[in-house]
């Protein structure tokens, strides 16, 4: 990837390469380099994009899902990694769809100048790089990433002061709301022990989940203290102390996410959870998002701020 690279084993086996082809052999029958003039559409770059999460952004912008809202959203450029095997061909069977006339690239600086926001499913090497590319071409950025290391967060931080960014650890509009309900229900309940149990399929490589982490940290904020934080208990483990938050995590099956919140009373506890049955749901959220922080200052947001549930 020009100026760096982000790791990447997002492949998908089940498209053979002969499948595609140079988009320079269909171009003009879709994608557009669009310019910022009033009323045209939002220029869209996916970071990323042959992830889980970037090919499902890519198919909801091709197949012009929520078309009906405005600003309209136009994907303009996909990008990964410098060794991804399908760079140069044309996106739109990985899309599952015919050509686009948009090429997969690693060449992040071009990309970032055909586009008006980018979208970021990557990792947190590829978002740290990413960060500090945007300020170069002042490029808003939507941030999905989880597992941030320290300097992807530094990075971000670094960026925030000069174009905005919505990062957050889950971009599903009713698991942001939750999250609200969350903050009250930790500042109502100050005494109540709280427990955060996730529940993701069997092919999910980090634990606890950016969520449930998310949600631990929103506990501590609301309640204006840290916790002790235990992810998981085992042996003798001793009474629990009135510090604790516990973070189980639970993986099997094809689980796309599950998070509930306990808060333990005496003689009741109050549950909060929020299922997800589909990644449509993250990826209508990062639209969202991209739709609502071209027109922000400098800074660096949430999905609460997009919501205006803060």
């Amino acid at each position: 990837m020009s100026g760096g690279s982000f790791p990447s084993e997002r492949t998908n086996p089940d498209e053979s390469s002969d499948q595609f082809q140079p988009s320079s052999a269909t171009a003009g029958k879709g994608g557009s380099e669009l310019n910022l003039e009033i009323n045209l559409p939002v220029r869209v770059g996916v970071y990323g994009a042959f992830g889980r999460m970037g090919q499902m952004i890519m198919r909801a912008l091709l197949s012009g899902v929520d078309s009906d809202r405005d600003p309209k959203l136009m994907l303009t450029a996909a990008v990964e990694s410098a060794n991804h095997p399908h760079l140069g061909r044309d996106i739109g069977p990985s899309c599952g769809m015919g050509p686009v006339g948009i090429d997969l690239t690693d060449d992040l600086a071009r990309a970032l100048s055909n586009v008006d926001v980018m979208i970021d499913f990557s990792s947190p090497a590829g978002t740290a790089l990413l960060a500090a590319a945007s300020v170069e071409t002042h490029t808003p950025l939507v941030i999905g990433t989880t597992s941030l290391h320290a300097a992807a967060l530094a990075s971000i931080d670094s960026a925030a002061n000069r174009v905005p960014v919505v990062c957050s650890a889950n971009m599903s509009p009713g698991m942001n709301v939750m999250i609200a309900l969350l903050k009250r229900a930790a500042t109502a309940l100050p005494d109540y022990d709280a427990e955060i149990v996730e529940l993701h399929h069997k092919w999910k490589r980090d634990a606890p989940s950016g969520t449930a982490l998310l949600l631990a940290d929103s506990i501590e904020g609301a309640r204006a203290k840290k916790s002790d934080l235990r992810f998981g208990r085992s042996g003798l483990s001793g009474p629990r102390e009135a510090g604790e938050l516990g973070v189980m995590a639970i993986r099997g099956g094809d689980v796309v996410g599950e998070h509930t919140t306990f808060f333990f009373g005496t003689g009741e506890r109050l549950e909060l959870t929020h299922r997800a049955h589909s990644r449509e749901v993250f990826a209508r959220g990062a639209l969202m998002a991209a739709r609502w922080v071209v027109h922000q200052p400098a800074g660096i947001y949430g999905m609460e701020d997009v919501l205006g549930v803060i």
